[in-house]
């Protein structure tokens, strides 16, 4: 109750959220992970569920969990915005607060960017797959701009062929 600041604490800690885009770009991937194990090993399976029955997860599954981090950043950003609406803003804590929002702003934003590269990539690595893997065109640098049926005419006989595009 001496001073009751939360800004100043979340803006030492906000530069130490930017480690969760790593964690967002894995996501899907350890989803995958887990859903595969769970179905290929018996033994596997039985002890997550074992460790899902235990008091202390609350009923609540593995993915369920794993799911909290991605939505943790999120979360502090509506919370500190709603925090900064509900400030005077002759607060002691209003500048610290307004940092903080900043920082974990740009921290969500890492987070949405990694996760649109990521699938990007995948984008990428499903269309390198369907043309036979015979061009390489999964690189970061690569961006899936559009894909969809184009008729392409040609020049001699103004006859139409049906061709899928890529950009």
């Amino acid at each position: 109750t001496a001073t009751p600041r939360i800004g100043d604490i979340l803006q030492k800690l906000a530069p130490f959220l930017k480690m969760y885009g790593e964690y967002v770009k894995n996501f899907d991937n350890a989803m995958e992970l887990v859903k595969t194990w769970t179905e290929r090993s018996p033994q596997f399976k039985l002890i997550i569920q074992d460790i899902q029955k235990e008091k202390v997860c609350g009923n609540l599954t593995l993915q369920h969990h794993m799911l909290e981090p991605v939505q943790r950043i999120p979360r502090y950003e509506m919370l500190l915005k709603d925090y900064l609406r509900k400030l005077p803003q002759d607060s002691l804590d209003w500048k610290d607060a307004e940092k903080s929002l900043e920082i974990i702003s740009t921290a969500a934003s890492h987070s949405n960017s990694a996760i649109r590269k990521m699938e990007n990539l995948k984008k990428l690595l499903e269309i390198y797959e369907m043309l036979g893997e015979e061009e390489d065109i999964v690189n970061p640098s690569n961006e899936l701009i559009k894909e969809g049926q184009i008729l392409k005419l040609a020049a001699r006989n103004t006859s139409a062929q049906e061709r899928h595009l890529f950009l």
